[in-house]
């Protein structure tokens, strides 16, 4: 953002007018807590427009307030009454009123001003809890369903270890057979590098069939590193292997990363 060009845009001037919306009203404040200049230009704002209601008024003279207590004291019962010719004072009480009260109005006004914008960031961060709390319950419970559907009693459970190319590389095939369906666990596996992803294939063994069932996409980003894949094939081991993007039609077998057989 470039902080000077959106001070010089005139919008501080409004927001401290009260002219602007409520969303610009709230993209202010942000603004003013993310960057100190805008904070100290808002301020200055503020201070000039004080100061300008000051300077509107008329200077009280040296002798004012001698001369205003003298004024007093022909209105004031029990006063003694001055013989002197008196400068009219109604003027400089009439003006000390209204810098009194341009003051409380302004001072008003940026109070009533700075609790609306606290009012409107609250909001907002409610609606943001709010929003992290449903995600959060969400979450849960895809997780909880998805714990059930590894624990399903007619799950087999495959270990897919290492080869030749990534010797420490591990996964885990979850199939469960009556549901046509195979979940990996991919934590083992090393983040693809750009342009590449893993495909996991059904495997047949005599002759070797492989069957592709799936890419596992989006792997740097899942935190789970579990992938639900469809696998209507009656399978005798499963393999990974590294593809270009979108995958390929036959596996690259020098890029096998795991294989594993049912049974094993």
């Amino acid at each position: 953002m470039e902080v000077e060009k959106y001070i010089a845009s005139g919008i501080l001037e409004l927001y401290v007018a009260g002219a602007l919306t409520p969303e610009q009203n709230l993209e202010v404040q942000h603004y003013a807590i993310q960057y100190p200049e805008i904070k100290k230009e808002i301020e200055a704002i503020e201070a000039a427009m004080l100061e300008l209601t000051r300077t509107t008024s008329p200077k009280m003279p040296e002798d004012g307030f001698t001369k205003i207590k003298a004024e007093l004291d022909d209105v004031i019962p029990f006063t003694p009454a001055s013989s002197e010719k008196k400068t009219p004072w109604g003027s400089y009480l009439g003006w000390a009123a209204a810098i009194l009260f341009a003051a409380g109005t302004l001072w008003m006004y940026l109070q009533n001003t700075s609790l609306k914008s606290e009012i409107e960031i609250s909001n907002q961060e409610k609606e943001n809890l709010e929003e992290i709390i449903s995600t959060t319950r969400e979450e849960i419970a895809n997780k909880e369903s998805l714990l059930d559907e590894l624990r399903d009693k007619n799950v087999t459970v495959i270990a897919l270890g290492g080869q030749a190319v990534s010797p420490n590389s591990y996964a885990k095939a979850y199939w469960n057979q009556e549901e046509q369906k195979v979940i990996i666990d991919a934590k083992g596996l090393p983040d693809p590098p750009p342009g590449f992803t893993y495909q996991v294939w059904s495997l047949k063994l005599d002759p070797l069939t492989p069957t592709s069932i799936g890419l596992l996409d989006d792997l740097t980003s899942n935190d789970s590193k579990l992938f639900t894949l469809e696998n209507p094939n009656p399978s005798e081991a499963f393999g990974i292997t590294l593809e270009p993007e979108g995958g390929s039609e036959t596996p690259t077998l020098e890029q096998l990363y795991t294989l594993g057989a049912v049974g094993a």
